[in-house]
């Protein structure tokens, strides 16, 4: 049973040794840094997509606040024009004691 333990323990050792040979070669550090320039290029192509549509929400956000501004202005004229015509309740007689 000790030297099965013994045997796992070495096998264990090679292994681990020989992927660390196979993480740290030229080839792997290769991989390494094409697959790393891929992703930087990705996270360029979504920061321009994220600019073009804060870009897009704000021109949207701006075109909603002068249209509410111009509603706003047309309501005051309306309400305006109606409190002109409306006619003007008289004023209602105190009792004198």
């Amino acid at each position: 049973m000790n030297a099965k333990i013994i045997s796992w323990f070495a096998r264990g050792v090679l292994f681990g040794t020989a992927g660390l040979r196979i993480l740290t070669s030229y080839d792997a550090r290769q991989l390494y840094a094409h697959c790393t320039a891929a992703v930087l290029r990705a996270k360029d192509d979504v920061m321009d997509t994220v600019t073009a549509v804060q870009e897009g929400a704000q021109d949207i956000y701006a075109d909603a606040k002068e249209i509410n501004a111009k509603r706003a202005a047309q309501l005051e004229i309306i309400e305006d024009a109606k409190a002109a015509k409306a006619p003007k309740a008289p004023k209602a007689k105190t009792a004198k004691a």
